[in-house]
């Protein structure tokens, strides 16, 4: 693939769009340029399954008239002032909203960081379809596997450009190239599945094709003929990869959003300990060649790393501009634009880790179950009760013994919360990010 977005052309576009808007009598207005380009290929035994090529440009013009607010998108700007009457009508009618408005001048972002997002190196299909290829003979090398669920490889180049009536103007390009392969083992009806992934900003810093194969090969090998286990309260352990979901219900409940509404089980613990003292939470938004990293918010803000939970004390939401107006508080740009407004969201999420290894824990929990697989997605919001189907490997003597599936793992998160463990294993390559984590007292529903 061929980089081929220009990002001047599209500032000059958008800040066209908003003179045009303060011409046709907005009292304020922004425009926001979501621009990409996708080339994705997918194998399977030994062929091309799939290829995929995709490029997208849209704009939203988003107008204030007085606490009015209207918003117009299109694809083609041939017709600049057009459409910034239509968004004024259409905002002069509108409703007021006590919260809305652009955000603060003296807040926003007068020079952006170097975060090293995108990786300009050009990415052929024929390259892609051979790493997919690589990765999927190597699943299908290891003993026991017995046929390919697919394997699949893509490069991805995304841009956010911003202008805005008070002043701001600014864009980003952030590459993305991941690639996957999913092996089946086993045969007949004890068949099970499993797969390994890699996601980047550069192309380079992706685990050897190799490597994701033969680990999904060895995972879905090491996951034949589970047994289910009797109902029972013990110890559970979430690999990396289970783990993150667990801080991921932790962003949803600390959304300004919701906690303006309130809607989560955490909207009234701010400045309580919900975690054990010693845990660490922090959003970074200006970590290099990270996923999650963006060089200002969707207000144009100047934005900076975040402290979340401290010695396992909660010290901030996820704000955005009208989500703070809304609760009395000062937006820690956290704002994401998506086409008609803003909402709050994490950059680089992070669960800091312990001090124990992976091996350790196993070790000291002695019985429970170790979860490597996560199924539905059983959490209630607003009480924070937890149940969701796992799968992985029983804990017997302080060891991995035997894989176990058809199970249920049932609590309640701010109890989960209050009693989680964290390894020294982060898994640091994706925007949110855990080390392994260990949470006892959660009720195994089975046989």
């Amino acid at each position: 693939m061929t980089l081929s977005i220009d990002q001047q052309d599209l500032e000059a576009r958008a800040a066209r769009l908003v003179e045009a808007a303060r011409t046709a009598g907005a009292d304020a207005a922004d425009a926001v340029a979501i621009t990409g380009q996708f080339l994705g290929v997918s194998v399977r035994e030994g062929k091309v399954e799939e290829t995929e090529r995709s490029e997208s440009d849209g704009f939203t013009l988003r107008v204030f008239v007085g606490q009015k607010v209207a918003s117009v998108s299109a694809n083609a700007l041939d017709d600049l002032p057009s459409l910034a009457v239509r968004a004024v009508a259409m905002a002069r009618v509108a409703p007021e909203d006590p919260y809305a408005g652009l955000g603060d001048e003296t807040r926003l972002a007068r020079s952006l960081p170097s975060l090293d997002l995108l990786d300009e190196s050009e990415v052929s299909a024929d390259e892609l379809r051979e790493a997919a290829l690589v990765a999927e003979a190597a699943g299908l090398a290891v003993s026991g596997v017995s046929k390919s669920g697919g394997a699949s490889a893509s490069v991805g180049v995304g841009g956010v450009v911003l202008a805005t009536s008070a002043g701001f103007s600014g864009s980003y390009l952030i590459s993305r190239h991941s690639l996957s392969m999913t092996a089946v083992a086993g045969d007949g009806t004890s068949m099970e599945r499993d797969y390994d992934f890699d996601f980047r900003t550069h192309r380079r810093d992706l685990d050897d094709p190799v490597d994701i194969g033969r680990r999904a090969g060895e995972r879905a090998v090491r996951r034949i003929n589970p047994r289910k286990v009797d109902t029972c309260t013990t110890a559970i352990i979430f690999e990396p990869r289970a783990a993150r979901t667990l801080v991921g219900h932790f962003a949803g409940a600390v959304n300004g959003a919701s906690v303006a509404r309130k809607t989560n089980f955490l909207c009234d613990q701010m400045g309580k300990r919900i975690f054990a003292p010693g845990i660490s939470i922090t959003d970074d938004p200006l970590k290099p060649r990270a996923t999650g990293s963006r060089p200002f918010d969707g207000e144009g803000l100047e934005i900076a790393p975040l402290t979340m939970v401290e010695d396992g004390v909660l010290k901030a939401w996820f704000l955005d501009g009208p989500t703070a107006r809304e609760l009395g508080l000062e937006t820690n740009a956290r704002a994401t634009r998506g086409g008609a407004g803003t909402s709050p969201s994490p950059t680089n999420l992070a669960l800091a880790p312990g001090e124990m290894s992976p091996e350790d824990m196993i070790r000291e929990i002695g019985e429970g179950l170790y979860v490597t697989d996560l199924i539905g997605h059983g959490v209630n919001p607003v009480t924070g009760d937890y149940s969701r189907g796992v799968s992985g490997f029983w804990i017997e003597n302080g060891e991995l013994t035997y894989p176990v599936s058809e199970v249920t793992v049932a609590g309640n998160l701010k109890d989960m919360f209050a009693r989680l463990r964290p390894a020294n294993d982060p898994d640091l390559r994706f925007s949110t990010s855990a080390p392994t984590v260990a949470i006892e007292g959660l009720t195994l529903a089975g046989r």
